[in-house]
């Protein structure tokens, strides 16, 4: 397993940032197991919660576990607290990064597979809607979205009043990262629109698991996309049990949503 700390120049982020890498090129082959396959490998982008970092897989899930026991090279970029999309008055495109700048550099260094199929997007809370967002924003570079206990906060921001606060941000930390709320329903920050709007250019939607715990206060809103979802006859999987808001329950997931991945 080779674990790499990389720091590059992102042109849509106008500075050098960092991300983490976990690359099983170097796993050990046992005796008696199934010879690993030498190919371009498959490439999770895996993304942080609210308040989190790069290194909030690695220091808080078996993420380093499953890439090697998956054979799946994995990506981990920060996103700070910007849910993942672009903020065009601070030119930081956290959404083009994502979708676009961090695929090509990856792709330009790391042995790893450059057909679609064999690219996946996934994350928790902020991170989950940061993986549906530009999953599907971005489909012709992704196959697969994992999305844990998903912040699909869209639902609850979209139209509210100036004097809107709530445990995240408020009204001005809002409009600075989704523009207008008013007009936040039928953007391209909006969930159910960007599944719209690839149904009419009948382009190929991205294959979608969304786990969330019934005890998460993310449940009722990760109930009505998964509601949406089945509205618009998308093929998503959908999964929930016991459990809050924490690594307890992502952790489990992380596993069971990348075995679905490579299914």
């Amino acid at each position: 397993m080779s674990f790499l700390q990389v720091n590059f120049s992102s042109k849509t982020l106008n500075r050098n940032v960092t991300f983490n890498a976990l690359i099983p090129i170097d796993t050990i082959e046992i005796s008696g197991q199934a010879k690993i396959e030498k190919k371009p490998m498959k490439a999770l982008y895996l993304l942080h919660g609210l308040t989190q970092n790069y290194s909030s897989w690695v220091c808080s899930s078996r993420i380093q576990e499953l890439s090697i026991t998956h054979n799946i090279a994995v990506f981990m970029p920060s996103g700070e607290n910007n849910f993942y999309v672009d903020d065009d008055d601070k030119g930081e495109l956290f959404g083009e990064f994502i979708g676009n700048d961090l695929i090509e550099f990856t792709r330009s260094i790391f042995p790893i597979s450059k057909k679609r199929e064999d690219t996946f997007i996934g994350g928790l809370s902020m991170g989950g809607y940061g993986a549906i967002r530009n999953g599907l924003k971005y489909s012709e570079n992704f196959s697969r979205i994992i999305a844990l206990s998903s912040a699909l906060i869209t639902y609850n921001i979209a139209g509210v009043s100036t004097d809107y606060k709530d445990e995240i941000g408020d009204y001005k930390y809002y409009t600075r990262l989704f523009g207008e709320l008013p007009k936040l329903q039928g953007s391209d920050k909006d969930p159910e629109a960007l599944i719209i709007n690839l149904k009419k250019r009948n382009s190929s939607i991205p294959k979608i698991y969304m786990a969330c715990g019934t005890e998460d206060s993310l449940l009722e809103v990760n109930h009505r996309y998964r509601d949406f979802l089945i509205s618009e006859k998308i093929g998503a999987t959908y999964v929930e049990s016991s459990g809050g808001h924490t690594w307890d329950f992502w952790n489990e997931y992380i596993e069971k949503s990348i075995i679905w991945a490579l299914d």
